[in-house]
């Protein structure tokens, strides 16, 4: 029997739910996690040994801004148990590069708002910001 191949929206649809959470406990692991109504606070520490780092940058390793927004999207899923997709950024800034060897803390905190989120993250050092995202999340059905 001839199976047809699906339409390229159900395959990126089923594609992505086996990739909601790609980077936790493999680029990244968290700890010293504290939890207070709608701040989550913890400090991220890398596998330096990751294949992001072999190819940004070889010989000089850091952290993709990318990565950082998606740290933020699965750390803020796990809090709602619920699958997210960005909705806006009003104002993201990459305020230092992160290398393997720094262990950022990390702070979330989100309220309800027009069927989504309203979030505020930033990653810093012992002594300086490292990264700010300013945005909205909306639940993505999968």
């Amino acid at each position: 029997m001839l199976k047809l191949a699906e339409p390229p929206i159900v395959q990126r649809r089923a594609a992505r739910k086996t990739i909601e959470q790609m980077l936790i406990n493999d680029f990244y692991t968290c700890h010293e996690i504290d939890i207070q109504d709608n701040v989550y606070n913890c400090r991220i520490v890398f596998n330096a040994d990751h294949s992001i780092f072999k190819g940004h940058f070889p010989g000089q390793p850091v952290v993709p801004g990318v990565c950082m927004m998606e740290i933020v999207k699965e750390l803020l899923q796990t809090q709602l148990d619920k699958p997210l997709m960005l909705r806006s950024a009003r104002n993201v800034k990459f305020l230092g590069f992160i290398t393997p060897d720094v262990t950022p803390g990390v702070k979330i905190t989100w309220k309800e708002h027009e069927g989504g989120y309203s979030v505020n993250a930033s990653f810093n050092s012992e002594t300086a910001a490292l990264f700010k995202l300013d945005g909205s999340y909306m639940p993505f059905a999968v």
